[in-house]
């Protein structure tokens, strides 16, 4: 094998590759990226045996072959280089050399049949969405995926493809998302799918807004072609949970705030708060409202009043002031709605405003405070 490309396309693939390589592998193969020169395209490969990224390379083909390359020693190298040309060739015996203007450099690579084979993917459904769409939905949903490995159907975004709409949702057992694209057009498929987080963050690195992705989904994989980038990932297997039910109807205490004033009291009054249980609480009544925390272990505690309007019955609520201030964050409008029923029972936060075409419904479960 023997290729030569400029230093700036080599580092922009080699970026892109280094998501997929996993930290820590027992398999040395994976911390490497497969080359794959043909007679016409240099294709670059790498996986963690979830996701694989393919992407291909500008480059003048030498001579074809396939071999695998350590990449973070490549992408260091490359890094340091300066902008130029550089030749990269490979022996029958997988030793690489780095040839530039300021020098060469040798490595040891891998063999290309050590590499793992591309997934399979049979009787595949095209599904098309704008990068937008795409992007708007990672944006509000990512932060709610569930990261507990022990639950892995909690650890994906839910889609739902019907002929009408789209829906994604997201939860970790104590927030959720439900984020609908009503009048949506996908290529004509119907049905669902559970993504997981580490394709869609990468779908986020790669998207561009005004992209139109094509995916492909088969029984076992979801196949996305961004440009000159594939990315094949496994989905979740299994039965999201009934998200519906979980999502009350009969909400009867409404807060009207502004989401910055909100936010910064939020940040000002956790900071006192214990840090275990980063518990705040909401003091509501139509009189006054206020966020309200207190750590005894420290013996600190804070107290703002919030300028809201507030309908209801008195009501006081603890939160878990993390996840409060992500739900808050992710409200696109400056003024927030929230809905409450009981201390125990979750609160829906919508924006005032609503998006043309879309219903974005966020939900919080309290804690219950220490006495």
């Amino acid at each position: 094998m023997k290729i030569s490309t400029s230093k700036s396309e080599l580092l922009t693939v080699l970026q892109k590759l280094s998501k997929t390589v996993p930290a820590r592998s027992t398999l040395p193969i994976l911390s490497c990226a497969l080359f794959k020169v043909e007679q016409d395209q240099v294709l670059l490969r790498t996986t963690d045996l979830e996701i694989t990224l393919v992407s291909r390379l500008t480059a003048s083909i030498e001579e074809p072959g396939a071999t695998a390359i350590p990449l973070q020693t490549l992408l260091d190298i490359t890094s340091a280089l300066p902008d130029g040309r550089l030749t990269i060739a490979s022996n029958p015996e997988n030793r690489i050399e780095l040839i530039t203007e300021t020098g060469v450099y040798d490595l040891m690579g891998k063999s290309a049949e050590e590499f793992p084979a591309l997934p399979e993917v049979t009787e595949q459904q095209n599904i098309q969405i704008s990068g937008s769409v795409l992007k708007s939905i990672i944006d509000m949903t990512l932060f709610a995926v569930s990261r507990d490995e022990l639950k892995p159907v909690l650890t994906g975004v839910y889609f739902n493809f019907t002929a009408e709409n789209l829906t994604a949702v997201a939860t970790d057992g104590h927030r959720l998302v439900r984020y609908i694209v009503n009048d949506y057009e996908a290529g004509g498929y119907t049905g669902s799918m559970i993504v997981p987080r580490k394709f869609l963050s990468l779908m986020n690195n790669l998207l561009d807004r005004t992209e139109t992705l094509e995916l492909s989904m088969s029984e076992n994989h979801l196949t996305a072609s961004i440009g000159d980038d594939f990315v094949y990932t496994r989905v979740i297997d299994d039965r999201y949970p009934d998200y519906e039910s979980v999502i009350p109807s009969d909400n009867d205490k409404t807060l009207t705030i502004d989401r910055d004033k909100l936010l910064g009291a939020v940040r000002r009054v956790s900071i006192f708060s214990n840090k275990s249980t980063q518990q705040i609480a909401l003091r509501l009544s139509p009189e006054r409202s206020l966020i309200t925390t207190e750590d005894p272990e420290k013996a600190s505690k804070a107290e703002e009043e919030l300028p809201a309007e507030y309908e209801g019955e008195d009501l006081l609520i603890g939160y878990n002031a993390l996840y409060l201030k992500d739900i808050i964050a992710h409200v696109s409008d400056e003024t927030i709605v929230i809905r409450f029923k009981t201390p125990i029972s979750a609160a829906l936060f919508f924006p005032k405003t609503p998006r043309e075409k879309l219903d974005v419904t966020m939900l919080l479960m309290p804690i219950r405070l220490n006495d």
